[in-house]
């Protein structure tokens, strides 16, 4: 194997040719960002292991005994098809209703305790370990934080409380009128933090929405790729993929941001 060492510009690092073919590692074009807009759940905050645990819950008080992932599987594409249908519902709703027609599905009992169980979960869903120390490196390095989520404000805030007090913005579909992978609610973020999309990184973790929009409206990301299986676009590739939050200030590091 050899690599060369060119004099790129910054959005390329180097070329690395292996077995007569050249693959080059890209990493963030243009301007130091002023702002970094992050994903909240899956991202930030522990999404997976805190809906599989609320969901735990709610099958256990129906005495029952069923594939939680093929059950999480159905709440999940209901939650993502009542998203996009309008007028907007809030995600109280969205998330009630989602989990109902599931329920539905499997044939087991539903009531609006059920409903209260789970929204009243993700609040206290914890972020990943690495989190608040992270953001607080970047809050130091001058960069404004903020978070683009799919969610209400009421139903953020508890995780918000979280990390650290570093977060300078949240931005909620509620706020937005539309859920991600809309550009409404992208729109309504960079309005709100009164920048332009090449102001911003953006640092996520859920392919089909966030890095969906990017591709979609152009602006630069970060996959944060916590091994879900979950894959981007086949016809998009993020600007840089890590496997934890905490990898960032090292590609900042790089493109001399920090």
């Amino acid at each position: 194997m050899s690599i060369l060492i060119f004099n790129f510009p910054m959005s390329t690092r180097f070329v690395n040719v292996t077995a007569g073919k050249e693959m080059m590692t890209m990493t963030l074009p243009g301007k130091r960002p002023t702002w970094l807009t992050f994903d909240c759940y899956g991202t930030l905050i522990q999404w997976d292991e805190g809906l599989l645990s609320a969901m735990e819950n709610i099958l256990a008080s129906k005495g029952c005994d069923i594939d939680q992932a093929a059950f999480i599987d159905i709440y999940d594409r209901h939650e993502h098809e009542l998203e996009q249908q309008r007028p907007h519902r809030s995600f109280k709703d969205v998330s009630a209703t989602a989990l109902e027609l599931a329920m539905g599905a499997f044939d087991l009992p539903f009531d609006a305790g059920d409903a209260e169980t789970l929204t009243g979960s993700i609040g206290r869903m914890p972020p990943f370990p690495e989190v608040v120390e992270t953001l607080g490196q970047l809050k130091a390095a001058g960069f404004k934080l903020a978070i683009i989520s799919n969610t209400d404000d009421a139903i953020i805030a508890g995780n918000v409380a979280q990390l650290g007090g570093h977060v300078d913005r949240v931005i909620t579909a509620e706020q937005a009128g539309a859920y991600k992978p809309s550009p409404q609610i992208f729109r309504h973020a960079w309005k709100s933090l009164g920048i332009e999309m090449d102001d911003l990184v953006h640092i996520c973790a859920s392919p089909h929405l966030d890095l969906a929009a990017a591709r979609e409206l152009g602006f630069r990301a970060i996959w944060v790729d916590r091994g879900t299986g979950r894959k981007p676009p086949s016809d998009y590739r993020p600007n840089e993929t890590i496997s934890t939050l905490d990898k960032v200030p090292g590609i900042f590091s790089a493109v001399g941001w920090m």
